[in-house]
């Protein structure tokens, strides 16, 4: 199956970070058509930081940015996702470093009717400052950063065991994920009545899953290694946890305010 893809990074103002995750981005076994930067209001520093990757970059990488307003992640990821013409989307956040098969492994993996979601490696509090010291990108088993090792084992046999599902996982993580675009499009993508941190991005796979697309987890594959950081104010959260919650009783599919008020 052939198709074109765009790698959307979600970041604010961590541009350490995100030059790790480009840097990873540089490095993929497989490039996707475009690199799309969903920048929630970083300074100056993270706009240079995309301007040098921009000049060495061997596919285009969009910045779509809007001002710091607070946590308005799923307004920017609209954007982001409005801004290209790719059939697929392959979502990370940028404080996730990829595994050099992490495009590769996505796309290989895509079907029709179908979403995504990747393991989650885990970086320890204490081996951040290391990896940023060393520029580390590649992980193995016997990284002393890591945590969850088995999760770091790139084994696409294994992988290929699992099978489509339908429901929400457990598992399920917003900063490894894939759909096809016109999915996103047809349920008018990200809710952005949530502001705050938290249930953006699984109300986006639940209104998936209510119009009829599956589940599947990418596990052995399609790895991401996450920095520790501390966590984002949930001062919104219960509001949060009622849309979503919404969402679930009446099976909702498309949102009103969302995606649309930036399509052409």
């Amino acid at each position: 199956m052939s198709f074109t893809s765009a790698l959307l990074i979600a970041t604010y103002n961590w541009p350490d970070a995100l030059r790790l995750v480009l840097k990873s981005a540089m490095a993929q076994s497989q490039l996707p058509d475009e690199i799309l930067i969903a920048d929630d209001g970083s300074k100056e520093e993270t706009k240079q930081l995309i301007a040098e990757f921009q000049k060495i970059s061997k596919v285009s990488i969009k910045h779509f940015w809007q001002e710091d307003q607070g946590f308005r992640k799923s307004k920017i990821l609209n954007k982001a996702v409005a801004g290209t013409s790719v059939q697929y989307i392959i979502q990370v956040d940028g404080d996730c470093i990829m595994h050099p098969k992490f495009v590769e492994d996505h796309c290989r993996a895509a079907q029709k009717d179908v979403y995504l979601y990747g393991s989650r490696v885990n970086v320890l509090p204490e081996g951040v400052p290391i990896v940023f010291q060393k520029q580390l990108t590649n992980f193995n088993m016997f990284s002393k950063e890591i945590k969850n090792k088995t999760r770091t084992l790139h084994i696409p046999f294994l992988s290929g065991l699992y099978k489509p599902h339908a429901g929400i996982s457990r598992k399920f993580r917003g900063c490894n994920v894939s759909f096809w675009r016109e999915d996103f499009i047809a349920i008018n993508g990200y809710n952005e009545d949530y502001e705050g941190w938290g249930r953006e991005d699984s109300d986006l796979v639940i209104r998936m899953g209510n119009m009829g697309v599956k589940a599947k987890r990418l596990r052995y594959a399609g790895i991401v290694y996450h920095l520790h950081h501390k966590t984002n104010s949930k001062h919104n959260v219960e509001l949060n946890d009622r849309i979503q919650q919404e969402t679930i009783d009446k099976k909702i599919v498309r949102i009103e305010n969302g995606v649309n008020q930036y399509l052409k």
